[in-house]
């Protein structure tokens, strides 16, 4: 069936919920009104206001009371408007949720997903286009996630809630419904942790995920070019295999993420290769990211967020090297 990755994500949520009744959803206008971006439309009809639960506008309390339900048995999916806003529970999610397997030495474990829609490109107002990969990337407790597209998205998400650990689950609010795809109906799961390569290729490698997968492949196809594209799906933990494989492969690496440039994901693929596939490389590894400042206003975002053109010149840059 075709979907985009609103409706696969409804879909997955649906088929969690009737697979296993401890699985809860909370946030905020996620039961009447279906979410923000209406990705829990038609849950609350379907499962009740017992487990579609509209609560306060209290990210940290949203957090704190589904690490509460996860350690009391229940599998709780938190939705968080806005990426921005989950800095509001990060002591929950930092202190809390990523640490009580180790603090209880696995004797508890916190089975959660927060979902949020993560990234920019819609033109929406400040805490609204964050790409916070990093930050929860950084913290060993917790498991990152970032789909690019309706398939993958449904079923990462079906996998996270079959784990017991806390996941972050970040949704390209640009990518929700930019295209539809072919998606089963049927319960299935993607792997986290391991990478999708998207196309195959020999000039170069290009390492990627979420809202530049799109980006990179446009670029690729429209100058038709020898180029090996990887969708890491997962930043922590990193696919470090398809990373080495790929470099190793074509020697060439260029690595893309929307999140600013400084400290992001890009910057740790680039020491993993340079630590231990350096003798592999027959140019210097180029990285694309957005300014290392605030997200700007509407206006001036498509000269912050890395688009087409400044993919294609660090291809340039990467090949005639």
């Amino acid at each position: 069936m075709q979907m985009n990755m609103v409706a696969s994500i409804n879909n997955a949520l649906k088929l969690c919920m009737q697979e296993n009744k401890d699985v809860v959803l909370l946030g905020e206008d996620i039961g009447r009104d279906g979410g923000v971006f209406r990705v829990t439309d038609g849950l609350l009809d379907a499962f009740g206001s017992d487990r579609v639960i509209d609560t306060p506008l209290a990210e940290s309390g949203i957090i704190g009371t589904s690490i509460g339900m996860a350690l009391g048995g229940l599998r709780p999916v938190p939705e968080i408007q806005f990426a921005g806003f989950m800095l509001l529970g990060f002591a929950q999610l930092v202190n809390h949720a990523a640490r009580f397997r180790g603090r209880t030495r696995s004797g508890m474990s916190v089975p959660m997903v927060v979902r949020t829609p993560a990234s920019g490109g819609v033109r929406t107002l400040e805490h609204h286009s964050d790409s916070p990969e990093a930050f929860y990337s950084h913290i060993g407790g917790l498991v990152v996630v970032e789909p690019s597209n309706p398939y993958d998205a449904k079923g990462m998400l079906i996998k996270a809630l079959h784990m017991n650990d806390p996941v972050v689950f970040l949704e390209p609010t640009k990518l929700y419904r930019l295209f539809k795809q072919d998606v089963p109906e049927t319960m299935y799961e993607v792997p986290i942790g391991k990478a999708n390569v998207v196309r195959e290729g020999n000039d170069l490698s290009i390492i990627t995920y979420g809202t530049m997968v799109p980006v990179v492949n446009n670029v690729v196809q429209k100058r038709n070019i020898d180029a090996e594209v990887i969708d890491l799906r997962t930043i922590n933990p990193l696919d470090e295999k398809a990373i080495l494989d790929t470099a190793k492969k074509t020697g060439k690496v260029l690595i893309v993420h929307e999140a600013e440039l400084s400290f992001g994901a890009g910057a740790e693929i680039a020491a993993r290769i340079a630590e231990k596939a350096m003798y592999d490389l027959k140019a210097p590894i180029i990285r694309v990211g957005s300014h290392s400042l605030p997200y700007p206003f509407p206006g001036y975002e498509n000269y912050y967020v890395p688009n087409e053109l400044k993919v294609s010149k660090a291809i340039d840059k990467l090949l005639s090297s």
